[in-house]
């Protein structure tokens, strides 16, 4: 039987989600964007959604230097969007939560179709 909660759209999701947004969290979803508005940044955090990756490594992928890219991830961290894990002298970056991938995914998904001229879908 599904929750009360539960909708024709899927599952039931926690109630936090589905209130209405007060001040706090509408001001950590537009800092949240501001990191994703830079596409340095984006760029890293859709390679970081492929798999965890070290600074060296992602550095060969994209097109900005190791100081950029260095500069990038601590911004990144400081804002709470990737967590580091520590191998020896290596530091390996990933994305701190699914709710992060998903975000990217689906904003380089949005920008495909705006792009291809793609029709929209849900």
């Amino acid at each position: 039987m599904p929750s009360p909660d539960a909708d024709a759209a899927g599952p039931a999701r926690p109630a936090a989600h589905q209130d209405a947004p007060d001040a706090a969290r509408l001001a950590e979803a537009a800092a949240v964007f501001a990191m994703l508005a830079d596409a340095t940044r984006l760029h890293l955090l859709w390679l970081l959604a492929q798999g965890e990756s070290d600074v060296g490594t992602l550095t060969g992928q994209g097109t900005a230097s190791r100081t950029a890219v260095s500069q990038h991830l601590a911004k990144l961290r400081l804002a709470g969007l990737v967590e580091t894990r520590r191998e020896g002298r290596h530091v390996h970056y990933r994305l701190r939560d699914g709710h992060v991938r998903r975000l990217v995914v689906e904003a380089l998904s949005h920008a495909d179709h705006r792009v291809t001229g793609e029709a929209p879908h849900d």
